[in-house]
């Protein structure tokens, strides 16, 4: 087999099944008695050992078996779900992580697991494991040998159908890959039964130390020749015997052993009927994995056609022509519902992102000694996909912030009245054109003579100015660089290199972050999110000679003033905008825009009225040209620190037209 052919294939699915396993071990720790939670594990780990198996990794091999035994315990109540326990599979999982991105970035996914192998084993020393749905570790398989729960496994699947059979399987001399064979070999035959005794046991197998053979029993409703059929298609298999297990002198155990050992077999088949029904859910489902650079293209793609689209609109206005301005409406729709495709194609949920918190937010609450309930709503709110590659670190400080600052110990949360453990939403939705997710804890709150003491002490306000801010605005200085109300530097926090660096990641995706607060009742933090970034809707500007374009979604609205409306504050001009005082801006000042010298002095200004957050501006420009739907360029890293330009587009005509970038601005 040739690895390399699989290697993205396995490298995807390692990651959705680590994933699948964090997500299922944070239930389990809640609700430790949920045995479809652990069926969910084990089969997620089963999945991953084989595919590690086959693929020739072999610590990831062995890690996940060690694990695997660990979850079977779980599962057959040898074990107790305890924090500790669920600790060490964490532990596990995270070493398997390592591996998998190891391997990813060109590696050999080896790494040190011996101290966490012993943590595993340690807990296998301490009780027995019984399987049921994989292998069962044994001596022999001659029938003398089955316990009583084995005989009673075997006796109960016989009344329900099913045959119990013996199968030695030889490999040809020359096989390379034995293991590899082996994991094919159940594979097939778990397809149509359960394998539940192997000879020499599972980790002998996995590890190559058999000579040829090796021995199982399967219980199955197939006949021995239809299992024959199917190992031998499995290649480099010289010989298979397959016989049935006579037990009619075997004799069942009763009473309450009995009872317990017959509802682990009535959750066997409930785990294969719910398996089943997996499948033929996901049967119908018909879906392809694309990689993201094809979209890109396409994105790319589209984004000439739109600016030939808009070339083509000017021509049909100039040449008045009914045919072409026909087509070219046609043309627009047409582009309008392929654009619609094209950024839905784009659109992933942001549980894509939410998905690595809870176990972020579970160790961080250990180490700080506290207790934290993270609750997610909405993670099936989709963002494009460029936008969901840039929030993960944003999340990040701002749940850290929310478990360190806003959560109390337990002991103040009691002092206070409060339940024990600590709760925190992350809550994604819609709303028009934008995204928003909220951060909110039910902790301290935000207490803003602290915050006022520092930024004084920190020089970020002085003590006059700081008496005229408004509560928003006082909040507002946390974004401050250097700015930490934690007395001592930790790992977590006081560096005050936190949220500044929140604020500025989400103003460069054209977002916007608030905070609201209640002091003893918790703090919101509100991050405002552009669904997507490659296309967005603008207004067309003239400044002197040149065009801007200046983003939709920052205008409030659009006005014309006379001259003798503009009123000077503190040595700024600024206009009265329904009731408030809004500074004004002149572009051609700011860009040093060139005058076209025909045009005299005009006696009316026209207007663009933007906002960020609480505050606004009027941008003075010459004349609006119109709304129009733009293609976004980056300006490149050598133009990455112009002035207030957060990018460039290309008209129909041909000409470029920089794009405003109003947080800057008016910041």
């Amino acid at each position: 087999m040739e690895k390399n052919q699989y290697l993205d294939m396995f490298i995807e699915e390692s990651r959705e099944h680590v994933q699948s396993i964090n997500e299922h071990l944070l239930q389990l720790e809640t609700d430790p008695n949920n045995k479809d939670l652990i069926g969910e594990i084990f089969r997620s780990a089963h999945t991953l050992k084989g595919m590690a198996a086959t693929m020739g990794y072999e610590e990831i091999t062995n890690l996940t078996h060690q694990m695997e035994n660990v979850l079977d315990g779980i599962r057959n109540d040898t074990y107790e779900a305890n924090t500790i326990l669920i600790d060490v599979v964490f532990e596990s999982v995270d070493y398997i992580e390592k591996m998998v991105e190891d391997i990813a970035l060109g590696g050999d996914g080896t790494a040190d697991v011996q101290s966490v192998l012993e943590k595993l084993c340690e807990f296998e020393r301490n009780g027995a494991v019984k399987e049921i749905a994989a292998v069962l570790e044994a001596p022999s398989i001659d029938t003398e040998t089955f316990d009583d729960f084995e005989l009673t496994v075997i006796a109960q699947s016989v009344e329900q159908g099913y045959v119990p059979f013996n199968v030695e399987v030889t490999l040809r001399e020359d096989c390379i890959l034995k293991a590899a064979r082996v994991v094919m070999i159940f594979d097939v035959l778990e397809q149509v039964g359960e394998v539940i005794k192997t000879n020499p046991p599972v980790e002998k197998l996995e590890d190559e130390q058999f000579d040829n053979s090796f021995s199982l029993t399967i219980l199955s409703t197939k006949t021995s020749d239809e299992l024959n059929e199917r190992i031998f298609k499995v290649s480099e298999v010289e010989k298979v015997v397959v016989t049935e297990i006579d037990l009619d002198s075997k004799k069942e155990d009763e009473g309450q052993q009995e009872a317990k050992q017959i509802e682990q077999i009535k959750q066997v088949e409930t785990k294969k009927s719910n398996e089943k029904e997996a499948v033929k859910s996901t049967s119908g489902n018909k879906t392809i994995r694309v990689n993201i650079d094809r979209l890109d293209a396409l994105m790319n793609l589209f984004e000439e056609l739109v600016i030939d689209k808009g070339r083509l609109e000017q021509i049909a206005d100039e040449l008045n022509n009914n045919e072409l301005t026909d087509t070219v409406e046609h043309m627009t729709r047409i582009s309008a519902d392929l654009q619609s495709i094209i950024l839905t194609m784009r659109m992933v949920p942001v549980e894509q992102v939410f998905n690595r918190f809870p176990r972020m937010v579970r160790g961080l609450a250990k180490d700080l000694n506290k207790q934290v309930q993270l609750k997610v709503v909405g993670q099936e709110t989709e963002l494009d996909r460029t936008v969901i590659d840039e929030i993960g670190d944003p999340l990040v400080h701002l749940l850290r912030n929310s478990i360190d600052h806003g959560v109390e110990t337990p002991g103040e949360r009691i002092k206070r009245g409060k339940p024990e453990q600590g709760t925190i939403q992350l809550h994604a939705y819609h709303s028009g054109n934008h995204v928003f997710i909220e951060v909110s804890d039910d902790g301290a709150g935000i207490d803003t003579n602290n915050v006022l003491s520092k930024a004084i002490k920190k020089g970020v306000v002085t003590e006059e100015s700081s008496k005229t801010l408004t509560e928003a605005q006082i909040y507002d200085l946390l974004f401050s660089s250097g700015l930490s109300t934690r007395e001592e530097i930790s790992d977590v926090s006081g560096r005050g290199v936190g949220l500044d660096v929140v604020k500025s990641k989400i103003e460069s995706l054209g977002g916007s972050v608030t905070i609201t607060s209640s002091q003893g009742q918790g703090t919101t933090f509100s991050v405002q999110l552009p669904l997507t970034l490659s296309i967005i809707s603008v207004m067309l500007v003239e400044v002197g000679v040149e065009k801007y374009a200046i983003p939709l979604s920052s205008i409030i609205e659009t006005a014309i003033i006379k001259k003798e409306d503009i009123l000077r504050a503190h040595n700024q001009q600024v206009i009265d905008f329904r009731g408030r005082v809004v500074p004004l801006i002149s572009l051609k000042k700011i860009f040093d825009t060139p005058t076209d010298l025909e045009k005299g002095e005009e006696e009316y200004l026209s207007v663009v009225v933007v906002r960020k957050g609480e505050k606004m501006a009027a941008l003075i420009v010459d004349s609006f040209i119109g709304q129009q739907e733009i293609v976004l360029k980056a300006l490149g890293s050598y133009l990455s620190q112009v002035f207030a330009i957060s990018g460039a587009t290309i008209l129909g005509d041909g000409e470029v037209a920089l794009i405003i970038d109003c947080n800057t601005i008016i910041k």
